[in-house]
């Protein structure tokens, strides 16, 4: 006869089931843990994306985070330090753990570093996806423009930005390289001394491109001016209310399942001419 197979003894068997569901749950808590950073990844509404990314869930499901559009602004030829001759910190980034951004996807914190709005945009044309969108920042004459970059618009807080408490600082006005055209200077009367003017600057949202050199220009400590995406920064008239006098404006509408409704009622009935000159009761 052969020798007999030596049975495990019962505490080696515990072990490795004990082992095991040990395992299993440290799994499953890090599946969970995985998909509460995802799911609060994506939800983050602040991330600045490069210029001419498509809208944020097109962006996603496009990018392939490959980095060769972060490769491409580290190694332009104008982010050599003159002083030095090394390369500088890049805009862009790939978001690590902890970014609060998507994990692998670009992004770039205007604070930090700037987009430095370069004139042949060499993070746009490297996307192989068309998650950069090279159409969106070329002109007629079939050439890239960066002024047509989108990556946000600057917002001004009046509350804190020192021009509007009437000491003179123009620093994100002379920032911007767009001068006079994403960003003036109004200048108003001081009212409380009566001699003095306040220069407040004011930020055009179809010039500004939300490159943040304004942001890192500013002197406060807290940025008093700093850029958002669109979606965040602007508010939304909604389907109700259109500029009657602009054709594109009123194809917002064009899909409204109640774009035919009118509400009518007894005054309805009466021009706006009827009304001029009378004494109407509301």
């Amino acid at each position: 006869m052969g020798d007999k197979v030596k049975k495990p003894k019962i505490s080696e068997r515990r072990k490795f089931f004990t082992l095991l569901a040990q395992n299993a749950g440290l799994g499953m808590m890090g599946g969970l843990v995985w998909t509460g950073y995802a799911s609060k990844a994506k939800g983050s509404s602040l991330t600045l994306r490069p210029p001419a990314a498509l809208p944020e869930d097109d962006f996603l499901s496009t990018c392939i985070k490959c980095g060769l559009c972060a490769e491409a602004c580290y190694n332009r030829d104008s982010n050599i330090d003159k002083e030095t001759g090394l390369q500088r910190p890049a805009t862009l980034k790939m978001a690590k753990a902890g970014d609060d951004v998507t994990i692998g996807t670009p992004f770039f914190i205007a604070r930090d570093v700037a987009c430095y709005m370069c004139e042949d945009i060499p993070c746009v044309p490297v996307c192989p996806t068309g998650a950069l969108d090279l159409a969106s920042v070329t002109n007629k004459n079939n050439e890239l423009d960066p002024t047509m970059m989108d990556m946000g618009i600057a917002v001004v807080d009046r509350n804190s930005c020192i021009a509007f408490w009437g000491i003179q600082c123009d620093a994100c006005y002379r920032a911007c390289p767009l001068l006079d055209v994403a960003i003036s200077l109004e200048y108003t009367r001081n009212e409380r001394t009566g001699k003095h003017a306040f220069l407040e600057p004011v930020v055009h949202m179809d010039a500004c491109t939300g490159c943040g050199l304004c942001e890192i220009a500013c002197v406060t400590e807290k940025p008093a001016i700093f850029v958002q995406p669109r979606e965040v920064a602007l508010g939304r008239p909604g389907d109700h209310y259109v500029k009657g006098w602009d054709k594109k404006d009123q194809e917002r509408i064009k899909n409204r399942a109640d774009k035919d409704v009118t509400t009518r009622t007894k005054r309805s009935e009466k021009e706006a001419a009827d009304y001029l000159n009378m004494d109407v009761e509301y």
